[in-house]
């Protein structure tokens, strides 16, 4: 066999395996691109009448969101403006529990209660994670057929270039006719919009594949010349005041933030899970992103900031390879390039969502036509 018709073959069996998980995880990233968007559109529980008056601290919003959900685990509490209300994040993995109680940051009356599985877009992203399958089982079936997808981008950029020039201009656009039959037009659709979409959906494919393996995010951030650890790392506390009367109060730490980082979106705190942890907060810096947002930790006894070993610390302190691994989500649903990039990400996900059904159409047709020879 040649060299192309290798390539072929292993194009074909590749996209006949992988077709309806590639189908199903691009049509489900089509529908979470705008969710942002779309959510906004319902949110207006979020917000509150400003007060001239001191607003929870996170002691009490933890306290009062305990108050609904008594028997779960207080993920964080996040602060953002004046006239926002404060959120209490519940979640434990076993049995899976996502909540988030509302508040009024003024009263701290409980304005509503959101299941965060449940709904649409939670819907959406369980298929688009694990085809709505159990999650050990869906991740990893995920996780290897957007790897295969990636060869499967490849192989067809391969088999895509022609062997004249002159039959070039046949390949990047449509040239139909009435008497263009459909299994002309439909190969054109499969090679042609392959063709224009093949780079930025190898981008979506790498930078997903990133999310599902730590063993890819290792590599690429030491191939980048990375020197920390390729992680979220919470470092535990550097001081061995345990007595009360001697500790810092945590909810002295969101006023100095707030102080500190005027101009912040939100700051996400999280208590510690053990004496020893620190406590740590994500400070936003810009809507809808969350590359540049600032991860502080600290003594959850004196207050004293701590860095952390990971690449998830201060922004300003990123290096290049750090940066690189923190801008993988954002370039995976296009928010890096702000409105403009969620519409590429959006058609991107369509568009590739129609490889696989012109794909198995080829196939199907020249299946059925050697068989009815």
């Amino acid at each position: 066999m040649t060299f192309k018709k290798i390539i072929f073959q292993l194009h074909k069996i590749l996209g006949l395996t992988t077709g309806l998980v590639v189908f199903i995880v691009a049509i489900t990233g089509c529908c979470w691109a705008f969710r942002d968007e779309i959510e906004s559109l319902y949110d207006d529980y979020k917000k509150v009448a400003p007060e001239d008056k001191p607003i929870l601290t996170p002691t009490e919003a933890k306290y009062l969101a305990e108050e609904v959900f008594p028997n779960n685990t207080v993920h964080g509490t996040l602060f953002k403006k004046a006239d926002d209300a404060v959120e209490v994040i519940f979640y434990d993995a076993e049995p899976e529990f996502y909540q988030s109680v509302f508040l009024n940051p003024y009263s701290g009356e409980v304005i509503q209660v959101d299941n965060h599985l449940t709904g649409f877009f939670a819907f959406t992203l369980k298929g688009h994670m694990r085809l709505w399958l159990p999650k050990e089982i869906g991740e990893q079936v995920v996780g290897a057929s957007i790897l295969l997808f990636i060869l499967i981008i490849i192989s067809g950029f391969i088999l895509w270039i022609p062997k004249k020039r002159k039959n070039f201009k046949q390949r990047i656009k449509f040239n139909w006719k009435k008497t263009t039959r459909w299994k002309r037009k439909n190969f054109d659709l499969h090679t042609v919009v392959g063709f224009y979409v093949c780079s930025l959906a190898l981008i979506v494919a790498f930078t997903g594949s990133m999310i599902s393996y730590n063993w890819l995010k290792f590599v690429v951030y030491k191939s980048t010349g990375g020197e920390k650890v390729a992680a979220f790392v919470i470092p535990e506390n550097v001081s061995e005041q345990n007595n009360s009367k001697d500790k810092v109060p945590m909810d002295l730490l969101i006023i100095k933030l707030m102080k500190e980082s005027p101009n912040a979106e939100a700051f996400e705190l999280h208590y510690p899970s053990t004496k020893d942890e620190s406590i740590y907060v994500e400070v936003s810096n810009s809507k809808g992103l969350y590359y540049d947002a600032d991860y502080r930790f600290f003594d959850q006894n004196t207050l004293e900031e701590i860095e952390t070993p990971g690449i998830y610390g201060k922004y300003k302190d990123s290096k290049l390879a750090d940066k690189i691994l923190r801008m993988n989500y954002d370039i995976h649903i296009g928010a890096i390039g702000g409105i403009a990039g969620k519409i590429i990400a959006f058609l991107v996900s369509l568009l590739t969502a129609t490889l696989p059904v012109t794909g198995a159409l080829l196939w199907y047709g020249r299946t059925y036509k050697n068989k009815k020879s």
